[in-house]
């Protein structure tokens, strides 16, 4: 709150901060009472700090229904909000607390989507995606170094165009899948070499991003989700090292130790399971450690 505030002025406001925070005196569920006095508290802290007119007032009610508007089973307006606010990360940060060596946990992202396709060991997720073939492999292990046998790997990115399979409006499902560990906790399959590419810009965030001189451009990743019995799921990505966008991702998503090393190969060089290449490819080495469940 600002000194040209006077004391009558700074009595009424807190008057009805307390005024609304009784009104949630009859809750029975403890934590959204905790919740919601704490919401009240913090929006009303930042009302009064910036004396927030009531003409931002009516902007940020707009802004908040044309994401409504735009958002649909395909595109989630609101959690880009999340992400570019950095709450995202945020949130994944403070429900993933660090357990010994266990993999870091970063953004889900607007564009996961349930009952992707199957594919063995070895196999590929491109689906007829356009981009440089991709080679990745590693192991998944528990936090005591275990191999962890039959977990189950999502993992999902963008096309080379730099759009996700439902950005497309034709239907396809490419460059996502899942697959699991074998009895060695190991795993394997052939994607994309990631690139860069813009999250979605042409709504409400975009225009945040915009007025504010924020670029929407996410640093190249590859998307992970690992799940198994017993074990904390964890979803992540990696990035490629030497990616100019690393220290400038638009949501927050970079971690050092997700950053990994794609080595580039020429169409000359022997792939690991001899599939014939043409042209040139990349290869990648991601290993997993999973934290215990409740952890």
């Amino acid at each position: 709150m600002t000194d040209t505030v006077s004391a009558e002025q700074e009595r009424r406001e807190a008057d009805l901060i307390e005024r609304v925070v009784r009104s949630f005196d009859d809750c029975s569920d403890p934590r959204l009472k905790q919740l919601m006095t704490s919401l009240v508290h913090h929006l009303h802290a930042f009302a009064r700090e910036v004396r927030l007119t009531e003409e931002e007032w009516g902007k940020a009610i707009e802004f908040l229904t044309a994401a409504g508007h735009v958002t649909d089973d395909k595109r989630q307006e609101f959690i880009l909000l999340s992400d570019v606010l950095g709450l995202s990360t945020q949130t994944i940060g403070i429900n993933n607390e660090a357990y010994g060596d266990a993999t870091e946990a970063t953004v889900l992202g607007p564009f996961f989507v349930e009952n992707s396709p199957e594919i063995p060991i070895g196999g590929s997720i491109s689906g007829g995606a356009t981009g440089e073939p991709c080679w990745v492999e590693g192991s998944v292990s528990d936090s005591d170094g275990h191999p962890v046998a039959g977990a189950r790997i999502e993992v999902w990115e963008a096309d080379a165009e730099g759009l996700y399979d439902v950005q497309h409006d034709d239907g396809r499902t490419a460059a996502r899948g899942h697959l699991f560990t074998d009895a060695e906790g190991r795993y394997s399959f052939w994607g994309i070499t990631p690139t860069p590419y813009p999250i979605p810009h042409d709504g409400p965030v975009g225009k945040i991003l915009a007025a504010v001189g924020r670029s929407p451009m996410r640093a190249s990743h590859l998307h992970f989700m690992v799940s198994a019995a017993g074990l904390r799921t964890l979803v992540t990505h990696i990035f490629v090292r030497g990616d100019e966008l690393l220290d400038s991702d638009t949501v927050f998503g970079v971690k050092a130790s997700l950053v990994k090393e794609f080595e580039r190969q020429t169409s000359d060089s022997p792939t690991p399971d001899g599939r014939a290449v043409d042209g040139s490819w990349s290869r990648v080495s991601f290993d997993i450690v999973l934290a215990p469940a409740g952890t």
